[in-house]
């Protein structure tokens, strides 16, 4: 299944009270132009994001935060994700402003990579594009 697919699925949104698009809209057109699927899902609650995961059959699930709560909101949405079934087959990963010291917290949970709001370009694509590769191994 996802290991034929071509082009990488990501579905990128935000949490419910984040007003804050331009990182998550310069991400979507930064993914697009290295040649992945966008799915912009915009602002959502975990257990709707994991939900949408599922149903789109996404690789990669990236969440933009600049408003606080990532922690809470983070560990609700990878519960979701792990209920949804999609923890496992899907790559996650989180970008914005949060407090330096979360960063280990959040890959503990299960994040992929956390990116500050200075990362490159080429590193998160990079990573999406790695992160992604390690769950389309097979197993064994």
């Amino acid at each position: 299944m996802a290991a034929s697919k071509k082009n990488i699925r990501v579905l990128l949104a935000q949490f419910p009270l984040e007003t804050h698009t331009k990182g998550l809209l310069t991400v979507a057109a930064m993914l697009r132009d290295a040649g992945m699927q966008v799915i912009l899902m915009g602002n959502a609650r975990p257990q709707e994001i994991a939900r949408a995961a599922m149903e789109e059959d996404v690789d990669a699930v990236g969440i933009s935060s600049y408003c606080g709560g990532e922690v809470v909101l983070a560990e609700k949405l990878m519960e979701a994700a792990e209920a949804e079934g999609v923890k496992e087959r899907a790559a996650f990963f989180l970008g914005g402003i949060f407090a330096p010291q979360n960063a280990n917290r959040l890959r503990k949970m299960g994040f992929a990579a956390v990116f500050p709001p200075s990362s490159p370009g080429d590193v998160i694509v990079g990573r999406i594009k790695r992160g992604v590769a390690a769950r389309r191994k097979p197993a064994g």
